[in-house]
């Protein structure tokens, strides 16, 4: 059985940081592409950060980008997301989530599995 558990998340300060881990179990981690997803209150799920199977491509969202970077340990079977100079606008319940393929994908119809969630709380 597929298990995606994240951990990490807490509340922080503008202008700080958190590093988010997702550690997966029940598959064979290196054959999939894997990406972070996040829910803010009253919206709608949105694409963060995808990493290929390698860990070599990386795809991010506009918001995000030069803020936050998005890294595996295949040997570790986890992967992380490491988030710099947060805003307030960066809260929301971040999801990792397994993709169907090999290469780092944005569009979210393409996962198949994710986790519980770990909540991330930025204060201004």
């Amino acid at each position: 059985q597929v298990q995606l558990v994240e951990s990490g998340g807490g509340l922080v300060q503008a202008g700080g940081s958190l590093r988010l881990s997702c550690a997966a179990t029940g598959h064979t981690f290196s054959s999939y592409a894997m990406g972070w997803f996040r829910q803010a209150p009253g919206r709608e799920r949105e694409f963060v950060a995808a990493i290929d199977r390698s860990g070599a491509g990386t795809q991010y969202a506009n918001s995000v980008k030069g803020r936050f970077t998005i890294s595996r340990d295949n040997a570790k079977n986890t992967m992380y997301l490491q988030m710099n100079s947060l805003k307030p606008e960066d809260t929301a319940v971040y999801y990792c989530k397994r993709a169907n393929t090999i290469v780092a994908v944005v569009t979210p119809s393409l996962y198949d599995t994710w986790g519980q969630g770990t909540q991330v709380t930025v204060s201004s």
